[in-house]
């Protein structure tokens, strides 16, 4: 693993962090913009573009636009509520760090099995037999991805019909 790599993951948790920990809804989906992008970076150094356009297409790009012109359609917290939710979210989020820390350990010190720099063989087929012969690790990450950008939808509507 490079320093680049470290650094690539460090921005990467500590944007994710600062997304999911800030008060501002806004400033929140500017924060996802910003995990993704680095996580389209981090995809394009493990040799995986078409994943790479995918996440920074829509996940970049369309979800972003998407979040913003819903939070201009919804009524602002007044300042109170805000401290109020801030510390819920604290109170309920405390172990998080410490939950990321570790995995990350876990999986940085995990060895894998394979090559996961393989080169792209668009030549051998086409895109679908590429993806679904030689590139699971790719599926798999838009899968997480995917699954993550549902569970934050149901939470942020779950926490708007609360109100």
């Amino acid at each position: 693993m490079t320093l680049i790599d470290i650094i690539l993951l460090t921005a990467m948790v500590v944007a994710a962090s600062w997304t999911v920990m800030t008060r501002s809804l806004l400033k929140s989906t500017i924060g996802l913009a910003f995990t993704s992008a680095i996580i389209t970076i981090i995809m394009f150094r493990l040799k995986s573009p078409l994943a790479a356009v995918f996440e920074l297409s829509v996940c970049t790009g369309l979800i972003t636009a998407v979040f913003v012109s819903t939070i201009s359609l919804t009524k602002p917290l007044t300042h109170k509520e805000i401290i109020k939710l801030s510390k819920d979210r604290v109170k309920r989020f405390w172990y998080m760090p410490v939950i990321m820390l570790t995995v990350g350990a876990a999986l940085i010190s995990l060895k894998l099995p394979g090559d996961f720099k393989m080169p792209l063989k668009l030549a051998e087929g086409d895109v679908r037999s590429v993806l679904w012969n030689s590139r699971q690790l790719d599926i798999f990450g838009q899968i997480v991805v995917l699954l993550a950008g549902v569970f934050g939808i149901v939470l942020l509507f779950k926490e708007r019909n609360k109100r």
